[in-house]
């Protein structure tokens, strides 16, 4: 059975706290096999033979809104899809090294024309963004706390639901469940 990963939004932010022991056990009651969660911040790892990702997103997602009483979008990526987003290099290095801030926005589906005319109108000095299938990459020189951008104003703006990850924490749970980096990244 594939493992799989679920980037869940509205997790333990904004007053939405949920027990790691309880998500796993919703993710478990909806048929799912080997739970885990790394960090408390709505990411799981599961095995599951489903065939069709976007109809288990939204099984989940259903599930853990009736359950939790409130919407939870749900993005599942494969274990190599896992790999390339932690192995990418959506910048140029310099940049990366000297930013504050890189994170990862698991959308969906891919952004349309006009949505990522929205989203780079959104560039300043201090942010900038990268859109690769369906993830958008965002680049800050700034704490990602002092930035004026956020998933927030993402979902207002583009109008697209999404959750966002630091690319660090991306990294490390590709390290830890040993999905292997394609471009030798850590």
């Amino acid at each position: 059975m594939p493992r799989l990963v679920a980037f869940l939004r509205a997790i333990n932010v904004g007053g939405h706290v949920v027990a790691m022991d309880e998500l796993r056990r919703l993710f478990t009651a909806a048929g799912l096999k080997d739970v885990e969660t790394f960090i408390a911040s709505g990411n799981v790892i599961f095995s599951s033979g489903a065939a069709l990702l976007p109809a288990l997103e939204a099984k989940i997602a259903g599930r853990l809104e009736r359950a939790l009483g409130y919407p939870v979008p749900t993005f599942i990526r494969t274990e190599a899809e896992v790999a390339a987003i932690a192995a990418s290099t959506p910048f140029p290095d310099q940049r990366m090294r000297s930013a504050k801030t890189l994170c990862v926005g698991f959308l969906a589906q891919p952004l349309g024309a006009a949505a990522i005319r929205t989203l780079m109108a959104l560039r300043s000095e201090d942010d900038d963004f990268d859109v690769q299938g369906r993830e958008v990459y965002w680049l800050s020189q700034k704490k990602q706390s002092e930035s004026t951008f956020s998933n927030a104003v993402f979902e207002r703006t583009v109008k697209v639901p999404s959750t966002f990850r630091g690319m660090n924490t991306v990294i490390r749970l590709a390290t830890k469940y040993g999905i292997s980096l394609p471009t030798g990244r850590p």
